[in-house]
């Protein structure tokens, strides 16, 4: 990309703000439990990741031009050490402490280069193949910081990272709606008998309250990979991925205890669930 724009530079207190959005996460980015190290790297990791999302979703300007310069950034930290984003800065020591692989962090940019111009997704599977490169590259590089990328635990961390999408996507419809953006697949919207307009109408209409049990069902279905996931790791890498699990079923929970019903705001995941299901999945046990 030789001549491609620089990003604009985010400030000190525009990463902060980026970073701070840990906290309203489903889950916890970055336990206190773990060593400071893999802290570190996992908060790395996250930064980009919010950084390329509010390059695509938020930034002011040419996003498309601003995505694209981001992996400008990417070639100049892997060749050169530097890059003028202090959030791509920061990914330097976790690349280089466990090897990562470049491909993931330019799904990522991908998947939000399909923000640009897909705003509908026909089926189920075309909205799986987004989630391929929105969310389930951030499990692949997960497991390479804790050294437990193996070709099983991966496929079964596909299926975690594209159920904790789907159920934000899901606790999201209204707010994406009114964004001009629509994750329920046409064909289940068809399906159910549901318009758009009802997902912006509060309070939420039968039809659409029952598409949302059906969509929930299907996550669930996927977070199913995720005890299996837990028992095959220790230590530090299995307190991490018991608690992301946990934070979907307890989105997924929030969702149902709403009644299915998210048009007056996203539905929270509780944090006394979202323990519980950590304890119980540290412990062997389906939560």
């Amino acid at each position: 990309m030789e001549g491609a724009a620089r990003p604009k530079t985010t400030t000190a207190t525009q990463d902060a703000g980026l970073l701070a959005r840990a906290e309203q996460e489903n889950f916890t980015v970055a336990p206190r439990l773990l060593p400071r190290r893999w802290r570190e790297d996992l908060t790395a990791l996250y930064g980009f990741a919010r950084l390329v999302d509010w390059a695509g979703d938020e930034a002011p300007g040419d996003r498309e031009a601003l995505l694209r310069a981001l992996s400008a950034e990417l070639d100049r930290l892997l060749t050169t050490g530097t890059a003028e984003s202090a959030l791509v800065r920061r990914l330097g020591p976790t690349i280089a402490r466990h090897g990562l692989p470049r491909q993931p962090f330019d799904d990522l940019i991908s998947a939000n280069l399909v923000d640009q111009r897909v705003t509908r997704y026909a089926t189920f599977d075309e909205l799986l193949d987004y989630c391929a490169l929105s969310a389930n590259p951030v499990g692949r590089l997960v497991l390479g910081v804790f050294d437990a990328a193996t070709p099983q635990r991966c496929a079964a961390s596909d299926r975690v990272c594209t159920a904790l999408q789907l159920a934000e996507h899901w606790q999201d419809v209204a707010e994406d709606a009114h964004a001009g953006r629509v994750y329920l697949p046409q064909e289940d919207l068809d399906r159910f008998g549901v318009h758009e307009a009802e997902l912006i109408r509060n309070p939420a209409s039968p039809a659409l309250r029952r598409l949302l049990a059906f969509e929930v069902a299907r996550a669930r279905q996927l977070l199913d990979a995720g005890p299996a996931l837990v028992r095959s790791l220790s230590g530090a890498a299995r307190i991490a991925v018991a608690g992301y699990v946990a934070g979907g079923c307890a989105a997924l929970d929030a969702i149902e205890r709403a009644g299915f019903d998210i048009t007056a705001g996203a539905p929270v995941a509780s944090r006394l669930r979202r323990g519980r299901y950590s304890v119980a999945l540290l412990a062997g046990q389906r939560p």
